[in-house]
């Protein structure tokens, strides 16, 4: 095992932060999804204080990412194709937060290892990226329609 280094290296390094940006965005997520909520509510005609926007606005960020996919396609017509990228974004975030190192802790040991999982998270990241994207594009035509500046709730 002369290739074995301990979780100090560069690429462990590197690992480790690829993991913080799988979280990153998936918090990233969780922020539009909490943004695209309460413009949804407030397009309903509802126009809420600015008391009440701001508790309501609390209470949603303390929301998990399963709890503000669940509610949030009660009240936004998302895609199936889009459904189920929340879907499979929300299962492959527990498992990263929850299990990956639990599971994959003899592959940090390894280069090869490392550099499989670095992969596996670039991917992740990419995919959640991506979804954020477009919820924040979502967000913003959202703004437009209401007339409101998006400094409001972000």
């Amino acid at each position: 095992m002369k290739d074995t280094q301990i979780p100090g290296s560069e690429q462990s390094k590197e690992l480790f932060a690829y993991f913080g940006l799988a979280v990153y965005y998936c918090q990233a997520l969780e922020q539009q999804l909490t943004n695209l909520l309460l413009l949804t509510k407030m397009s309903q005609g509802k126009t809420p204080t600015e008391a009440e926007l701001a508790d309501l606005y609390q209470r949603k960020l303390s929301n998990s990412l399963g709890q503000l996919i669940k509610e949030i396609q009660h009240h936004f017509p998302f895609s199936e194709q889009e459904t189920a990228q929340l879907q499979e974004v929300w299962k492959q975030r527990n498992h990263i937060v929850h299990d990956y190192f639990k599971e994959r802790i003899q592959e940090t040991f390894t280069p090869a290892g490392r550099a499989q999982m670095i992969r596996e998270l670039k991917r992740f990241k990419n995919k959640a990226s991506r979804l954020e994207i477009k919820l924040q594009g979502y967000c913003t035509e959202m703004y437009t329609k209401l007339g409101l500046e998006e400094e409001h709730l972000m």
